[in-house]
């Protein structure tokens, strides 16, 4: 069993950040609601107890009972976390006169192991409007700042486990030493051994999934992405071909993709049915303009194909799905479980009409870390850093009604323009890219010609985690290189433009 470190959520929107901290020192975490029961097994080594939009002092302020975890492992409070422990050991905690929000230099007062190969003064990130003003009996500060007495403390007791309380959030990138510092609480505080690697979750997973499945067959619908494509590869690994995959062209996927997946899926040796459904969905979408009218249309064309294909295999009881671990932590509330999950991770209601049990290999990774555990698995490096792509494809780019003539314009163009940004070695340097037809015809003169055709418009976006994005800032030459060969290569589109939208205010897609 790997160690692990449990992760207290009171609603910060900072705690993934915390999680990701952890995972990258190798060690497993989880992220829970601060409501919920902590099971302590043996593999739990620490708690971390997260920051809150919230005030101590509120009438509903979430709370726990720090002194009771600290009685079973050492714990680690963050912002919120640092002021619920100093309010419940008996410290004071009140309104601040002024919010501290952003960079503030911390100045430590006291050597420590929590300290260690942290300079004694570093710039670290505030978000906070209480502020401690007095900490609990037996505790003792660690580190200040020019607005805070108590920017981190701990409680002295040598004959218990150790509590620190940490008034900055070292989570964020803008405090200098703030992986450093929460290394060594994991490291040298709690023992962790940091030994979850992706080889570790790849042993474990196909264990634990041999003893869930047992001999059933499991189905999983397919769609070429990284989340199910390394999640129907650790399935295969458990069952071999007692997983049945399939994956539906809908008419909107990109140029030659079909192919080329079903090749590849071939190659790792997955038990993968391709279904050629492109007439079914033209017909359907025929006279549809509105986004999310074609939207629901591919989403519930898709579930009528993949649902006939599972009922033609006897005895399917499982239902494989790609959900990874942010799916899973936005769809639960710190005050309880959401009434919904995001439609587009459960791939648009599969689980609701097919009734059939659940196996989500991937619901506690990361998409880093899904990476990772692919290339593990030996799944090829192109499939695993392909950009982002619509679940409803080419549909969402093509703004305006869709014809099998404006897909192949736009699979055409879009084609080209990655490839292009492969030559340049630009494809790596953007989060996503991709090209959009716009329901615009203008004048355009080829040769001798007179024109009227269509007009595309290019899109690429640099992001972390595609929450918020900004427009890439590619080079004239490559948007030169690009606008000419799609206009000279694609008949029946005579004009390029960029799109240099951020998004907010605007989104990564058009539709």
């Amino acid at each position: 069993m790997a160690e692990k470190i449990l992760i207290l959520d009171f609603g910060s929107q900072y705690t993934q950040l915390i999680a990701r901290a952890v995972r990258e020192a190798n060690i497993y975490c989880e992220i829970t609601p601060y409501s919920k029961p902590i099971d302590f097994g043996t593999d739990l080594k620490g708690v971390i107890l997260s920051g809150s939009p919230f005030s101590v002092n509120d009438e509903n302020a979430p709370d726990v009972d720090v002194e009771a975890i600290l009685k079973k492992v050492p714990v680690l409070g963050v912002c919120y976390g640092a002021q619920l422990t100093a309010k419940n050991f008996g410290g004071k905690v009140e309104r601040s006169e002024k919010r501290e929000y952003g960079r503030a230099q911390l100045r430590l007062t006291q050597n420590d192991v929590l300290w260690t190969d942290v300079k004694s003064e570093s710039q670290v990130w505030m978000s906070h409007g209480d502020s401690i003003l007095q900490i609990p009996v037996d505790f003792e500060i660690l580190g200040t700042t020019d607005s805070i007495p108590v920017a981190a403390f701990k409680r002295n007791i040598s004959s218990a486990n150790i509590i620190y309380g940490l008034q900055f959030h070292p989570e964020v990138y803008h405090s200098e030493f703030g992986k450093t510092i929460i290394n060594n609480f994991l490291i040298k505080v709690c023992g962790c051994r940091q030994d979850w690697t992706p080889a570790h979750f790849v042993s474990d997973t196909v264990s634990g999934l041999k003893e869930k499945i047992g001999d059933r067959k499991v189905i999983m619908a397919l769609s070429g992405g990284v989340d199910s494509t390394v999640a129907a590869t650790l399935i295969h690994k458990a069952i071999g071909d007692r997983l049945y995959g399939i994956f539906v062209d809908n008419g909107v996927l990109r140029k030659d993709e079909f192919e080329q997946v079903l090749q590849t899926y071939s190659q790792i040796g997955l038990n993968v049915k391709g279904v050629d459904a492109r007439e079914h969905f033209y017909t359907k979408l025929a006279g549809k303009t509105n986004p999310e009218e074609k939207r629901k249309i591919i989403g519930g064309t898709f579930i009528e194909i993949f649902d006939e294909e599972a009922h033609a295999i006897e005895g399917i009881q499982l239902l494989g799905q790609g959900t990874i671990y942010p799916d899973v932590i936005e769809s639960v509330s710190v005050h309880g479980p959401s009434v919904t999950i995001k439609s587009h991770h459960n791939v648009g209601g599969l689980p609701e009409k097919m009734h059939l049990e659940l196996v989500e290999p991937l619901r506690y990774l990361f998409k880093d870390e899904v990476r990772k555990v692919g290339l593990e698995l030996g799944i090829p490096h192109a499939m695993l850093y392909r950009h982002p792509f619509p679940g409803p494809g080419l549909a969402i780019r093509i703004l305006g009604e869709i014809t099998e003539e404006k897909v192949k314009l736009l699979q055409e163009a879009d084609a080209l323009y990655v490839k292009a940004l492969k030559d340049f070695d630009l494809y790596d340097k953007v989060w996503q890219a991709g090209a959009i037809l716009l329901p615009v015809k203008s004048v355009g003169v080829m040769g001798d010609e007179r024109t009227y055709e269509y007009t595309v418009a290019l899109r690429a976006v640099t992001s972390v985690d595609g929450m918020t994005a900004d427009w890439a800032h590619l080079p004239y030459e490559f948007l030169a290189h690009i606008s000419n060969e799609i206009i000279n290569n694609v008949r029946g589109i005579n004009r390029v433009v960029y799109d240099i939208s951020s998004k907010p205010p605007a989104t990564i897609e058009w539709e």
